[in-house]
């Protein structure tokens, strides 16, 4: 059951994003806010990242992931969900 305040954000990066530590990053920097959800190397060398969280959280999340590994990503693909309460913590998943 979703919250009307909670949202889910599916982020795909591309670039340089695998081999560089971007899923521990990602992982690391999740600690620090109050967001749930995982992130994962994808066949085509994109990283996919789902999070959920009220929607300033998640903004604060991804700055702070683009503050870390910019320099790695060349493209950010994102769209906006109702989240789903599906995730309990962050998680790699591989």
């Amino acid at each position: 059951m979703s919250r009307p305040d909670m949202q889910r954000r599916e982020v795909y990066y591309s670039g340089s994003v695998q081999g560089v530590g971007f899923r521990y990053t990602a992982r690391a920097l999740a600690k620090g806010f109050r967001v749930a959800g995982f992130v994962r190397n994808l066949p085509d060398g994109r990283v996919e990242l789902v999070v959920e969280g009220a929607p300033e959280e998640i903004d604060r999340f991804l700055s702070a992931i683009y503050r870390q590994m910019g320099h790695y990503i060349r493209d950010v693909q994102q769209c906006t969900l109702p989240a789903t309460s599906a995730f309990k913590g962050f998680e790699i998943r591989f």
